[in-house]
């Protein structure tokens, strides 16, 4: 390879074509590459392995890490492919590069709280509030709450220090005004209120994450995101809070048990023998009646 390199210097054009062809100079820069990608996703694993990056976490982007590395993105994003092949990143349309996580499943039967769904999973949850005082209603909560200015509350929710979800809650004014900021750093809204809760009513959309809840969750802007627009009402159906959740896409999921069937979907195919069957066993009964001899009148 050393002889190789040495003939290109100040080689004339016809000399360095040649050289190019070669097949020992094209095979020792296969391997170089070869070896190349595969320092690379040695250094990444051992950066990963020293949690530089915690699960969930987005990675810098095949172009940053091609000038980290001084590498071409083909070799930079095959040792990403080799750590995935590992089980150790993964990657989304709108994400790029992540460090694998198992997103949080998240129940839809009942109504609770982030932190206690993240506790139950066996992760350290924590809020951090990011404001906290009295605003004029926003359209949505104006119409729900009926009041002009609400409690708002924006809070950042952390799973194993990690952004989670950035969450926003807007309380109607006479409940807000019984509560603190302590308060609401010390527990959740719902643990807060001082009214007995009947359940909630949600939506949940997605959408491409805008540039504040980016840089608060870590993603790039235009990420897909899961938006929950939330309505809590007391047990007698008084609307009490609006909130607004909005979720990393790769970190969380959410599910609900179907445990009954619609009528509608019973196997139409069954209702059709069982007609038929009926209708045969009709005509049968019908056609023994007719073959039956009448008896004459005084026979």
């Amino acid at each position: 390879m050393s002889e190789l390199l040495g003939r290109l210097v100040n080689a004339d054009p016809v000399v360095l074509r040649r050289c190019l062809h070669e097949p020992a100079f094209n095979t020792s820069i296969g391997q170089v590459r070869t070896i190349r990608y595969q320092v690379i996703a040695e250094e990444l694993r051992g950066r990963l392995a020293a949690g530089e990056f915690a699960a969930g976490r987005v990675l810098p982007s095949e172009a940053e890490l091609s000038r980290s590395y001084q590498a071409s993105r083909v070799t930079i994003r095959r040792a990403l492919e080799s750590l995935r092949a590992e089980g150790l990143v993964d990657s989304r349309q709108g994400f790029g590069w992540f460090v694998a996580a198992h997103p949080l499943r998240q129940s839809l039967a009942r109504l609770g709280t982030i932190e206690a769904q993240l506790e139950a999973s066996g992760r350290r949850s924590e809020r951090r509030i990011l404001g906290f005082g009295f605003v004029p209603a926003p359209p949505r909560a104006r119409e729900v709450l009926g009041d002009d200015t609400v409690l708002e509350v924006r809070r950042l929710n952390l799973a194993d220090g990690e952004p989670f979800a950035r969450v926003t809650v807007w309380c109607s004014e006479a409940l807000g005004a019984e509560l603190s900021r302590s308060d609401i750093e010390r527990a959740s809204f719902l643990e807060q209120l001082p009214v007995e809760l009947g359940g909630a009513s949600q939506t949940i959309g997605a959408a491409g994450c805008e540039a504040v809840d980016a840089g608060l969750l870590g993603i790039p802007v235009g990420s897909p995101v899961l938006v929950v627009l939330r309505i809590t009402h007391r047990s007698s159906g008084e609307p009490v809070l609006v909130s607004e959740h909005v979720f990393p896409g790769h970190l969380t999921e959410f599910a609900v048990e179907l445990d009954q069937v619609d009528d509608s979907l019973t196997p139409r195919g069954l209702r059709l023998l069982e007609a038929e069957a009926g209708a045969e066993e009709t005509r049968r009964f019908a056609g023994s009646a007719g073959d039956c001899p009448r008896r004459r009148p005084g026979g």
